[in-house]
């Protein structure tokens, strides 16, 4: 179902309508350790399990196996201000089963690479060569203990 409001068909007329989906997934690192072939999504709360199913076999072309839903209620708390009770939106989650010769793995995102560890190895020199510079000024300034340090020649 629909929330849009599309333009009325006029007969004769080019159809100027685009039917867009209103839901929405968001693939979910897990938190536990799951089989390789169940996939975790957070999606919107109208979406039902034919929903789901549909939105990814028409749309990504995945084959599901099996859908399974859940509904997670976050804890209540009180405003520390007022002291009235506050509950944060429901948030609905989707595992997906994909067959057992599919294997889904998480996108390694920030992936290390040779730049990235040359700048590791280069950051780790300098904060060296800055820890001994500050050695080398408290053993030349500790007999001067009462003296600031700008009031050195």
């Amino acid at each position: 179902m629909s929330t849009r409001w599309y333009p009325i068909y006029q007969k004769g007329g080019p159809q100027l309508r685009v039917f867009l989906p209103n839901f929405w997934m968001k693939l979910v690192r897990p938190p536990v350790e799951q089989p390789s072939n169940v996939v975790q999504f957070q999606c919107s709360m109208e979406m039902t399990q034919f929903d789901i199913r549909n939105y990814l076999e028409k749309i990504y072309k995945i084959k599901c196996i099996d859908v399974r839903t859940r509904i997670h209620m976050p804890k209540t708390r009180r405003d520390p201000g007022e002291g009235y009770v506050i509950k944060d939106d429901d948030i609905k989650y989707a595992y997906i089963t994909l067959p057992k010769d599919q294997v889904f793995k998480f996108p390694d995102l920030f992936g290390v690479d040779e730049k990235t560890k040359q700048d590791e190895l280069d950051h780790e020199r300098s904060l060296k060569e800055a820890k001994k510079g500050f050695q080398e000024y408290l053993e030349k300034n500790k007999e001067r203990r009462n003296l600031p340090s700008w009031y050195s020649v």
